[in-house]
């Protein structure tokens, strides 16, 4: 009896497509084949492979002035609303140091004035005409 059972299936004709059950049916159909061939593992096949994350690019900032960088730092600075290092350094491409060294040089010169002094960062504008 198990021999004839076993070749019943072979004489069966081939299943004709629902059209109804569509997608889903055949993704339920997928799933279930999935869990009867890996019922004893529990997880998925290929373990998540984690991203490095975006690398940022190197900043190749100044860390001297050069001739023009210096004269573009006291011909265009002065005129900027907010002035920062960090603005500075961003503008002008040079380092965070150089930028701080710069706002005291100019704040010597008279050229801009100090609104907020931190910690973190100064905080400059431009010097008015009408000094008081």
């Amino acid at each position: 009896s198990t021999q004839s059972t076993g070749l019943a299936f072979l004489s069966m004709p081939p299943k004709k497509d629902d059209k109804k059950g569509g997608k889903s049916k055949q993704i339920q159909a997928s799933k279930a084949a999935g869990k009867g061939a890996s019922s004893s593992g529990g997880g998925k096949a290929k373990k998540k492979k984690w991203s490095k994350g975006k690398v940022k690019e190197k900043l190749a900032n100044l860390v001297v002035f050069d001739k023009p960088t210096y004269d573009k730092l006291l011909k265009e600075v002065p005129s900027y609303k907010l002035i920062t290092p960090s603005i500075i350094s961003d503008r002008l491409k040079v380092n965070g140091s150089l930028a701080r060294r710069a706002l005291r040089h100019l704040e010597d010169k008279g050229l801009v004035k100090r609104v907020a002094r931190h910690g973190a960062q100064s905080i400059y504008t431009r010097a008015t005409a009408g000094k008081d």
